[in-house]
C-alpha cells in the first residue's frame, strides 16, 4: 500500500484525523506534516515532516521519499482568520492547494479537499441548499473554496487525478482549539461552560447554523475516500451535514448538564456578516446515495460527548 499524507495535521481536523488514520492503516502509513513542530511525540506516533504547502518541493521531497499514494490536504486559513489576511489566504490556500495537484499529478496521487459552507454567498438559496446551486460568496475563505472544488475538478477531467472533497459545515471537537472560524462559538462555549458558567457569543442567539462533531467530520472523510468511484457522480464538494442549531438552542442544551449556565451576546460585525452569508442548512443527499454518508451524532450526543471529554481534558469534576 502506499503511504498517505496528511498537510495541516496540527490543525482542527488533522489532530483527529491522523490518529483515525493510522489506526486504520497503521502508523508508519500515514505521514503527518505542518509548518509547525509538534509539541511533543511519543513512541507510538507515525513520521512528522514538515511541509510547507506554498513551496512545491517541500511537497516534493516527502511524496517520494515515503512513496505517498494519497494526500488529505488540510493546510489553510480560516474563514475568520482569512478576511484578516486574505493576501495570505489566497496564497496559502490556493497556493498551497495548486501545488499539492501539480504534486500529485506527477506522482498519480489521489488529493482530498475540504471546501466548506463558506463557499456559498448571500443569494445561494438558504433552507437545505442544494448540492448544484448558486456560488458567490463575499469572503475571501469562501472565494479560495469555490476555486479550490472548480480547479480539484478540473484536474480530475484534465488529468485523471483521484480528487474528492466535501463542504464541511461548523466542525466542534475538543482535542484542539479554535482556529479562526467563524463557527468557533460553539467549541469556545463549552470550554467556558466548563470554566466559568458563562459564555459571551460573537454571532446573534438566532443564527441557524449546520454543524458537525468531529468524530463524524473524520469519518466523513475516509468513508469518501475509501467509496467506490464508480458510484461518484460529484467527486468534490459533497455537502454534509449532521446537526443544526442555533447559540441560544446549544445553550439550552448545555443547561441540560450545567443548569446555572448563562449566555450573553456581543455580536462581532464581521464574523455575523460572514455566518449570515452562508445557508441556514444544507441537503446532504447527494453524500448519502452516492457513498453512503451518515452522521452518528446529533446534539444531545454531541453534548454530552464533548463535555465529557472536555471535563477530563480540563481536569474538572
Amino acid at each position: 500500500m502506499r503511504r498517505i499524507l496528511v498537510t495541516g495535521a496540527l490543525g482542527q481536523i488533522g489532530s483527529e484525523l491522523v490518529p483515525a488514520l493510522r489506526e486504520r492503516y497503521g502508523a508508519d502509513q500515514v505521514i503527518a506534516s505542518d509548518i509547525r513542530m509538534p509539541a511533543q511525540t511519543g513512541s507510538s506516533d507515525g513520521p512528522f515532516e514538515y511541509v510547507d504547502c506554498t513551496v512545491k518541493r517541500t511537497i516534493d521531497e516527502v511524496l517520494r521519499r515515503y512513496d505517498v499514494g494519497t494526500i488529505y490536504h488540510l493546510a489553510s486559513l480560516l474563514s475568520a482568520t482569512a478576511e484578516e489576511k486574505p493576501h495570505a489566504a489566497w496564497d496559502i490556500n490556493m497556493g498551497g492547494l495548486y501545488r499539492v495537484l501539480e504534486v500529485a499529478r506527477e506522482s498519480r496521487s489521489a488529493v482530498f479537499f475540504p471546501s466548506s459552507i463558506g463557499a456559498f454567498g448571500p443569494n445561494t438559496p438558504k433552507d437545505r441548499t442544494p448540492q448544484d446551486t448558486l456560488q458567490r460568496p463575499t469572503t475571501m475563505y469562501g472565494v479560495t473554496k469555490v476555486a479550490g472544488e472548480l480547479l480539484c475538478d478540473y484536474y480530475h477531467r484534465r488529468f485523471g487525478l483521484d480528487t474528492r472533497g466535501l463542504r464541511y459545515p461548523g466542525i466542534i471537537s475538543y482535542v484542539a482549539p479554535p482556529g479562526g472560524g467563524t463557527t468557533d462559538y460553539a467549541v469556545e462555549i463549552f470550554y467556558e461552560a466548563i470554566r466559568n458558567r458563562r459564555y459571551t457569543c460573537f454571532l446573534g442567539p438566532d443564527t441557524c447554523l449546520d454543524m458537525m462533531y468531529m468524530p463524524d467530520a473524520v469519518k466523513a472523510a475516509i468513508d469518501l475516500m475509501t467509496a467506490d468511484p464508480r458510484q461518484l457522480l460529484h467527486r468534490n464538494a459533497f455537502n454534509v451535514t449532521a446537526v443544526n442549531f442555533t447559540p441560544e438552542q446549544l445553550a439550552a442544551e448545555i443547561r441540560k448538564h450545567i443548569p446555572e449556565f448563562t449566555i450573553e451576546y456581543e455580536v462581532d460585525p464581521v464574523r455575523q456578516a460572514i455566518a449570515d452569508s452562508w445557508p441556514n442548512s444544507l441537503d446532504d443527499g447527494a453524500a448519502r446515495e452516492q457513498w453512503g454518508w451518515q452522521p452518528e451524532y446529533d446534539l444531545e450526543s454531541l453534548t454530552q460527548d464533548m463535555l465529557a471529554n472536555l471535563r477530563k481534558k480540563l481536569r474538572v469534576g
